[in-house]
């Protein structure tokens, strides 16, 4: 399940990247909660909330609907 999401994240780095900032995978645990980390600009990022309910987490959940959340840890 990792790759996949990995996939996915791969998808949507670009846009991250041209703004100073990225996503990084940290777990999906067995009950398919996807947890990632924002890093770079991202990180301080006023928009960062945003940036993961409507970039990241629509684009994983799209993609894997068996995928029940996605959170930033």
């Amino acid at each position: 399940m990792k790759e996949k999401v990995e996939a996915v994240l791969n998808k949507v780095r670009p846009s991250l990247l041209a703004d100073g900032g990225n996503v990084e995978l940290v777990d999906v645990t067995a009950d398919n909660i996807v947890h990632v980390k924002l890093v770079g600009h991202c990180a301080g990022c006023p928009m960062a909330t945003m940036t993961l309910q409507m970039g990241i987490k629509k684009a994983i959940m799209e993609e894997l609907p068996e995928i029940k959340d996605v959170v930033s840890i």
